[in-house]
């Protein structure tokens, strides 16, 4: 099975939107505000972008407010090219334990982090229908540790089932990771030393004691 360039994939779509003229609206499902500063500088020249900080996982509460909040400060103090915005959904960590309930003791990057994806991504496919975007995606794809390739995969089935188009992409490439490292020093952002749940905690914490 070849494997997709998911980068050339995304080349082809921002080169079209380029010669069309318009901008669409991107609905961004943003993880925190270093994995977003790299993806805003690449796309907001293009898109009309609203954040959608959608995650459940992220525990404890206190950590998910204050990611919330550097998101929020970054799109405040970083000048950007199109119009963006920050939409906070309520935390609600019961959506994330229910969706991974049997999977707590499966290894960072498994089947519990799969579960975990299509739960945002299916929130964010639906926040983009009901809300009229063009487009909807994640910055999640920047990070080493996240599969790009079930990201896509996922992103694309829920394209086909809510009838928004996915931008399909794998931010990390084009040197997007180093970028995003840039941007967080040059703006003092929060970088986290696990994903969001208590489970990549729990790993965080076990891997650094070896």
């Amino acid at each position: 099975m070849n494997k997709i360039n998911y980068q050339l994939v995304l080349n082809e779509i921002l080169e079209k939107i380029d010669k069309s003229g318009r901008r669409p609206r991107l609905l961004l499902h943003a993880c925190c505000a270093p994995c977003s500063s790299y993806v805003l500088e690449y796309l907001s020249e293009l898109f009309d972008i609203t954040l959608y900080f959608y995650n459940p996982n992220i525990s404890p509460e206190s950590e998910f407010a204050f990611r919330a909040d550097e998101l929020e400060r970054l799109t405040r103090e970083m000048p950007l090219k199109g119009n963006v915005e920050v939409a906070v959904e309520k935390y609600n960590s019961d959506e994330f334990y229910n969706t991974i309930a049997g999977y707590e003791l499966e290894r960072e990057g498994g089947a519990r982090c799969k579960k975990c994806y299509m739960l945002r991504l299916e929130r964010s496919a639906e926040y983009a229908k009901r809300n009229g975007y063009d487009y909807f995606t994640t910055t999640l794809s920047i990070s080493p540790y996240k599969n790009s390739a079930w990201l896509n995969e996922i992103g694309e089935e829920l394209m086909s089932e809510y009838g928004v188009e996915y931008l399909f992409s794998d931010f990390k490439k084009r040197n997007g990771y180093r970028r995003s490292c840039e941007l967080s020093e040059e703006y003092g952002l929060y970088r986290q030393n696990y994903c969001g749940c208590e489970f990549s905690k729990r790993d965080s914490v076990l891997k650094n004691n070896t």
